[in-house]
């Protein structure tokens, strides 16, 4: 189904299920939600209000619970979870894989997390609470430890009669993971090549002991960018001893591919891509006027340069016209740049070792557009106020200005990175007021230099 069409349908079904909350129709509603899956149902419900999305979630079957609360975003999950007790809480991670049920109770008061945890059975508890150890954005709070282990030593006939044992194994299971007497990781045997093998061949000669583990410390980043890199399925991850922890799938890194996205294309508006789609109004107004006030100040900061030349300005009303010309054209290009560069700080492609040569390679493009562009619009200055000292003024500022757009977009999101500011929510900031600044000192300053 085309995205068009699927949007069309969402937008039905909410309005669909509103107007039988609003009739009281529970069957309806009730009907409605079980058509759908728990990722449906999240995104249903993080498109509904608190008021409508807390009577909703009443009539949500408790078997899909875990699933909608490990799909929800965090704001809407942790709302979802002040009103479950915590028995409610236990009942529905149950069934969850350990990554998602610790995700979940991250989102609880320490001491709410310990009601839940202390309301599950022995196994549960001790699953999730290895996952908990860990911090949420490192391999091992991404990891889940339920894994099927196997030995080196044994032949693939005893393999297969142990997985037949099994009343089931962990789903997106592609590989085994093989380990020693002392639970030290030794690499992988993939299913395809267990089937295939024949039966009197030992794991030691089947499995793959290149397939090295993750430090359980390692960033999600740097796990996402090892799955792409190296096209993985699944990945061990070890502690610092190389014993075996659990393992890591791709739908979790899916998960934090998506995250990151939604992180740099949020934080450039100043807003947080687990707020609340209906947060209340002076929650969200708060959150907002953080960013207005800086935008404010940068504001008043390029209205003050521009007033430092307003004589300049009086007296020659064609520079008012043309100054928003070379701002702009500074602050796109810097834009392309610090995109640029910020893809590749996520990405690990840009760093200390390459720096200065990206540095170079973008000052020698904003130097070559900066000519090409200040060639252009001299002209068009220059024919349409008949004055062709106001084109070469404007041209030069261009170039200035491209230049320094360059130069900021590429050193801005590495120093915002290396005095630890996240360079996507910062940078655009940052470098609108240079290119402001920049674009009006150097326009404003050739004029009352050249012109007056």
């Amino acid at each position: 189904m085309g995205t068009f069409e699927e949007h069309n349908r969402n937008q039905e079904l909410v309005l669909s299920i509103q107007e039988a909350l609003e009739a009281n129709d529970l069957l309806s509603v009730r009907d409605a939600l079980g058509l759908l899956h728990p990722s449906e149902l999240a995104d249903l419900l993080e498109s509904l209000p608190s008021e409508i999305r807390d009577e909703l979630w009443v009539h949500v079957e408790p078997a899909a619970e875990g699933g909608v609360l490990a799909e929800a975003n965090d704001s809407v999950r942790a709302a979802l979870l002040e009103n479950m007790a915590p028995q409610q809480v236990a009942a529905a991670t149950a069934s969850l894989d350990s990554d998602d049920a610790a995700d979940i109770l991250q989102d609880l008061s320490e001491s709410r997390a310990d009601e839940v945890l202390r309301s599950m059975d022995d196994q549960n508890r001790a699953r999730i609470a290895s996952v908990l150890s860990y911090p949420e954005d490192t391999a091992g709070g991404l990891m889940n430890v339920d894994v099927v282990t196997i030995r080196a030593d044994v032949d693939a006939a005893v393999v297969l009669r142990s997985l037949r044992l099994h009343h089931s194994i962990p789903e997106k299971t592609d590989s085994l993971m093989v380990v020693d007497r002392e639970n030290t990781y030794l690499g992988v045997l993939a299913l395809a090549t267990l089937v295939s093998a024949p039966t009197s061949a030992y794991v030691g000669d089947l499995m793959r002991a290149d397939a090295e583990g993750i430090p359980a410390s390692t960033k999600a980043a740097d796990v996402a960018l090892l799955f792409e890199q190296r096209d993985l399925l699944s990945a061990a991850v070890v502690d610092g001893n190389g014993s075996l922890l659990g393992r890591i799938t791709v739908d979790d890194v899916i998960d934090v591919i998506s995250e990151q996205s939604a992180h740099s294309f949020m934080s450039a508006a100043g807003l947080n891509e687990e707020d609340d789609f209906f947060p209340p109004v002076l929650d969200a107004t708060r959150r907002r006027s953080t960013w207005l006030a800086i935008n404010l100040a940068t504001a008043f900061l390029a209205a003050w340069v521009i007033g430092r030349f307003d004589a300049t300005i009086q007296q020659l009303v064609a520079l008012a016209i043309l100054m928003p010309v070379v701002a702009s054209m500074g602050g796109v290009a810097g834009s392309q740049t610090l995109t640029l560069v910020i893809r590749g700080l996520a990405l690990g492609q840009v760093g200390s070792a390459n720096a200065r040569l990206l540095l170079c390679r973008e000052m020698a493009i904003g130097v070559l557009n900066g000519l090409v562009w200040a060639v252009i619009v001299a002209l068009v200055a220059g024919v349409w106020f008949s004055d062709v000292w106001l084109g070469v003024v404007i041209g030069s500022a261009i170039i200035l200005n491209l230049v320094a757009a360059a130069f900021s977009g590429a050193v801005i999101p590495l120093i915002l990175r290396r005095i630890q500011i996240d360079p996507a929510l910062a940078g655009g900031v940052v470098l609108t007021t240079v290119t402001d600044v920049v674009g009006f000192v150097s326009f404003l300053g050739l004029a009352t230099l050249f012109l007056l």
